[in-house]
């Protein structure tokens, strides 16, 4: 325990004093100033925002980085007395208390240094030997998971099984190292040895139990190397001391009962663990089950049509609207649920005489894509395009609304839809041209975000998924269904797909949007996607221009972001405004074009307006 106290000691001493002398940092303007960084406490309780509140000041802050620094001093004076153990606990607590006021400069280190502190102290501090052990045994597990859990979840990613994640990150401003890439780029092979060689050590971390510990000094000797050249390399100081305090505990817990130096050792805690991650998997397989079911199962009014790709869609009718009037069909972007319309597709059912649809691309919710060839746009387009016709009665137009990709598909759509178009809505659409802008970047690793998790929620980790906060911005109906699918495998699956093509869809963009004769459209913007890049507002007003010899119309919404603008009610509500407004007034402007008939008995009476 001293040895892990000191080295954790070491950790806390090096982050606080780092603190005090970037004060500046928690200063009014700076990266950490707490009039900004308390906005992130807003989803906590009153007790937890009232008490990091307390201690966020800038003067007690400082304080408490002076106490951290003379404890963790004095932590690293010899002795074994019980105080070591008050000590230990302030650390941990102090550090945890004060995690949400440096939200940036915090790292893995200061929470490994916490947990060890945590532990120790509450051991030092209990008098039960069994309650000790148990405390040890707890920590060290911790550092198994940290080390196993991190190898196993870099194997998703592709960097890191073909060997380039090291020259990646050597190249980079923040924790590159220019000697060690040009190193890496010179020695391909030792680069590859290295890269798996740390993938290994991660991977299989809890080696250190098998053959009675004959394999926890070279373990261990190995993961201290692996620290101690981050400390170098990347300048990750902290982390030569803070994942080091976990080797002692893993020391104690790895060696066999029969040596003198842990004689006695209660290690009931091992059993204890394995039946608690037994139940852990057993739930989560239940709740992988439970959330598949409810992802796929749709609503009460929920309906299927099978498209020419032999694509089953799950679609609900919000309303069929009056036989004379147009239909909406919103489609929604990548990696959004038809639900995400929810504020949009209850108020055009309620105020407008509109018939309303939502959908789900196939691989989302209960769609099921059946295609067998490989994946292209075009088969959403198509999909979109059957949906209209087989779920809209034949004399009835349709209004096609679309969000993000599904703008792009609404707008291919609308070339195969010819006269059945009423008009086109684009919320903050994508647009084929983006990629070939110099405003914009490709996200090349997006597609391997997706993979990453589809792979780690099949294994059931949904249930460690936290709920966005965006999701509490839907209607309170909604929710649940939402954050199924977001916990699913089969979204994140469908959204990797979908990006793939998109990218390579887009990269063979020939310059210029086919015209659209004759068809309304509106063009919705999100301030925040224009200010961070306003190239994008002029492909949205390209977009605009492609609907030739009809009536067209561009907005910004302000204040809103790409995915606020539909599930934020206050947004969602004035984009509402926007589309019942747009086509009131398309329809009265055409309706006082239109010639009206006259009867040849009584020249006096008008008859309804053509159509």
């Amino acid at each position: 325990m001293g040895m892990s106290e000191r080295l954790a000691a070491v950790s806390s001493l090096t982050s606080s004093l780092e603190y005090l002398v970037q004060r500046k940092d928690m200063e009014k303007g700076g990266m950490n100033d707490w009039e900004v960084g308390r906005q992130y406490l807003v989803g906590s309780g009153p007790l937890t925002r009232r008490l990091v509140d307390s201690v966020s000041g800038l003067r007690t802050t400082t304080a408490l980085h002076v106490a951290r620094s003379a404890v963790s001093a004095a932590m690293l004076l010899p002795g074994n007395s019980r105080w070591r153990g008050a000590g230990s606990l302030f650390l941990g607590a102090s550090s945890a208390l004060l995690s949400p006021r440096h939200h940036y400069g915090a790292d893995g280190s200061d929470q490994v240094a916490a947990l060890v502190q945590l532990a120790t102290g509450a051991a030092r501090v209990v008098p039960s030997p069994a309650a000790k052990d148990a405390l040890l045994w707890y920590a060290a597990l911790q550092a198994n998971l940290a080390y196993a859990v991190s190898g196993w979840v870099k194997l998703f990613g592709r960097s890191w099984r073909d060997a380039t994640a090291l020259s990646g990150v050597m190249r980079t401003r923040t924790y590159g190292h220019a000697g060690l890439f040009r190193w890496s780029e010179e020695h391909p092979r030792a680069t590859q040895m290295l890269t798996h060689g740390v993938l290994a050590l991660e991977c299989f971390f809890p080696l250190v139990y098998a053959r009675g510990g004959k394999l926890t000094r070279s373990m261990i000797a190995g993961a201290a190397a692996f620290h101690l050249a981050n400390g170098y390399f990347m300048g990750l100081g902290r982390f030569v001391s803070a994942f080091p305090a976990f080797h002692p505990l893993v020391a104690y817990t790895a060696a066999p009962r029969s040596h003198a130096a842990v004689a006695g050792r209660d290690d009931r805690a091992v059993p204890a663990a394995l039946t608690a991650l037994a139940g852990g998997v057993a739930v989560a397989a239940v709740g992988a089950v439970q959330r598949r079911l409810r992802t796929t199962e749709g609503w009460h009014s929920s309906r299927v049509l099978t498209t020419r790709h032999n694509n089953r869609l799950q679609y609900e009718e919000y309303s069929p609207g009056a036989p004379e009037q147009p239909v909406v069909v919103l489609a929604s972007g990548l990696l959004s649920t038809s639900e995400h319309y929810a504020w949009i597709a209850e108020r055009l059912a309620h105020e407008t005489r509109y018939g309303v649809i939502t959908y789900a691309r196939a691989g989302y919710a209960g769609s099921r894509r059946k295609a067998t060839g490989a994946f292209h746009l075009a088969e959403s387009v198509h999909d979109l395009v059957d949906l209209v016709n087989g779920a809209v009665a034949p004399h009835r137009k349709v209004i096609l609304i679309g969000h993000s990709i599904g703008g792009e598909i609404a707008r291919r759509a609308a070339l195969h839809l010819g006269d059945r178009l009423h008009g086109v809505v684009y919320l903050d659409s994508s647009h084929p041209g983006q990629f070939n802008s110099g405003q914009s970047i490709i996200d090349k690793g997006l597609a391997s975000s997706f993979t990453t998790m589809s792979r780690a929620l099949r294994l059931g980790s949904g249930i460690l998924l936290n709920r966005p906060s965006w999701i509490d911005e839907l209607p309170v109906p909604y929710r649940k269904k939402v954050h199924a699918q977001y916990s699913d495998a089969r979204m994140w699956e469908a959204a990797r797909r979908e990006w793939k093509a998109v990218r390579a869809d887009f990269k063979s963009f020939p310059g210029s949007l086919t015209a659209i004769e004759g068809v309304p459209c509106l063009v919705v913007s999100a301030q925040r996607t224009v200010d961070s890049n306003p190239e994008q507002l002029l492909l949205h007003r390209e977009l605009a221009e492609a609907h030739v010899g009809a009536r067209t119309r561009t907005v910004v919404v302000e204040d809103a972001s790409h995915e606020s603008m539909l599930v934020n009610s206050r947004h969602a509500h004035r984009v509402t405004d926007l589309v019942i407004d747009f086509f009131r007034d398309t329809d009265d402007r055409t309706r006082a074009t239109e010639p009206t008939l006259v009867s040849a008995r009584n020249p006096q009476h008008t008859k309804e307006t053509a159509r």
